[in-house]
């Protein structure tokens, strides 16, 4: 259902601004300062008397004056009802309302407003904070979300340092500081302290001489360098939710992550350090999730390559070790492994000479033809990606750095096509790789992704 513009709405959170049927209405400076003193009453009603006294800031009674006060009140009263007005006729009169105070030199009039949370701003910041102090964590950090983002400076800005600002200043100022507070723990609460980190820091920056706010800043830093362990970048790209990030560590401890492990075209599995060396993550494979049975992955290989044409079969005399049946360059085989995925990704042509070769336009096919299998058989799950090309593929043509961008370069390519590939891509770098790789420039480069949409051009690589 589609949320109607409020007709009229007063705003004190900030400059004062008045908006009548979505437009902005230009009140006198001196009826301006009279709307800002009837919101100061909170819904009290205000003598004619200390309306003058307070708005025209008189210091001193000249003899048979009150008339004509009460005359220059009425006039800005006058104004206001025609300015609410603008919304429909009767508004002014509902909104601006008049009383009778007797006093001791007869009735006086009085003058109040009669506002509810959806026309002024104070009010319903109020009171979606209050709903949070009472909703659990998910809901209270949307409410609390939902009253900052109506705060746009000081409230009551133009009667600041006024004795009849000073106590709902205070109140509005306190209350600000209780949602920022439990904004920090709902996120908290949450587990999102990458969420909770941004309102901490400017808690900090507002009050530098608050114990509490710099306490909550330390032990909020000292989480997620906590959480974050070994990661070393990570990027949300913009409008999409997915996650870019990038580790020091070991493939296979990503368990909550399907892997892309990079084959040959022939894709063999025994490691005898000769066809493949046992120190290749190729190797490791076998070893780390198949217990050592090459032959239960060879099993799982097969039937996943049924549904590819191979390229070619070698005979005996040609190839003497290893397998013989060859497929295209980009073929991407998912390999159920509990309940999770290996993409097996051919990516190199394995020689007569037992040598793997591969080019950079033979890698940017393989991770192009990489991501669609991904979105079809990875289950939506993170995927785990080690640096492709940088072992014995003998891909020489391409640094680290350039390694690493044509895998995120392909990737963010690909969710221009389907947005839903994958929540996270995690590049899992070895310490002797990170040591050769600039990842300021990749997270230039996600800037970038981030200001002209993921369907980019090739960086230039391959």
């Amino acid at each position: 259902m589609q949320t109607r513009t409020p007709r009229i709405r007063v705003s004190v959170l900030g400059p004062l601004r008045l908006d009548v049927n979505g437009a902005p209405v230009r009140l006198t400076p001196l009826t301006a300062r009279l709307l800002v003193r009837l919101v100061a009453a909170e819904g009290e009603a205000v003598t004619a008397r200390r309306l003058y006294r307070d708005v025209w800031q008189q210091t001193v009674q000249l003899p048979h004056q009150d008339l004509r006060n009460r005359n220059e009140v009425q006039k800005r009263i006058l104004e206001l009802r025609r300015a609410f007005d603008l919304a429909g006729p009767g508004h002014g009169a509902r909104i601006v309302r008049t009383g009778q105070l007797p006093t001791a030199r007869g009735a006086e009039s009085t003058y109040r407003l009669d506002l509810d949370d959806g026309e002024l701003d104070s009010l319903e910041f109020a009171r979606l904070v209050g709903d949070a102090l009472r909703a659990a964590p998910a809901s209270a950090v949307r409410l609390l979300g939902d009253a900052l983002r109506l705060w746009c400076g000081p409230p009551l800005a133009e009667a600041q340092g006024e004795e009849f600002a000073t106590v709902p200043v205070r109140r509005l100022t306190q209350l600000r500081e209780t949602a920022l507070r439990e904004l920090i723990a709902g996120h908290t609460a949450l587990g999102r302290y990458d969420l909770a980190l941004p309102v901490a820091e400017q808690t900090a920056r507002e009050r530098p001489e608050d114990p509490e706010a710099a306490a909550t800043l330390a032990r909020l830093n000292a989480r997620l360098r906590e959480r974050h362990g070994d990661e070393l970048l990570r990027h949300t790209l913009r409008g999409l939710r997915v996650d870019v990030v990038v580790v020091r560590g070991d493939l296979f401890d990503q368990e909550d992550a399907n892997l892309v492990i990079g084959f040959s075209d022939t894709f063999d599995t025994f490691a005898d350090d000769v066809v493949i060396s046992r120190e290749s993550v190729q190797g490791q494979l076998v070893d780390r999730l198949f217990e050592g049975r090459h032959r239960l992955l060879d099993d799982k290989l097969r039937r996943g390559l049924r549904e590819f044409v191979p390229l070619a079969t070698e005979s005996v005399r040609d190839k003497r070790r290893g397998r013989r049946t060859r497929y295209p360059i980009g073929t991407a085989v998912a390999v159920p492994v509990g309940k999770r995925r290996v993409f097996a990704l051919a990516y190199s042509r394995l020689g007569n000479d037992l040598r793997a070769r591969s080019a950079p336009a033979d890698l940017r096919l393989s991770l192009e033809r990489l991501w669609p299998s991904v979105a079809l058989h990875g289950l939506f799950k993170p995927v785990a990606i080690p640096l492709i090309g940088a072992g014995l593929s003998r891909l020489v043509e391409l640094d680290r750095t350039q390694l690493l961008l044509l895998i995120v370069e392909t990737f963010t390519r690909s969710l221009g096509q389907d947005p839903a590939v994958c929540p996270e891509l995690r590049v899992v770098l070895r310490a002797d790789d990170l040591e050769r790789s600039d990842l300021s420039a990749v997270e230039g480069f996600l800037r970038g992704v981030d200001e002209r949409g993921p369907a980019l051009g090739p960086t230039g690589v391959g």
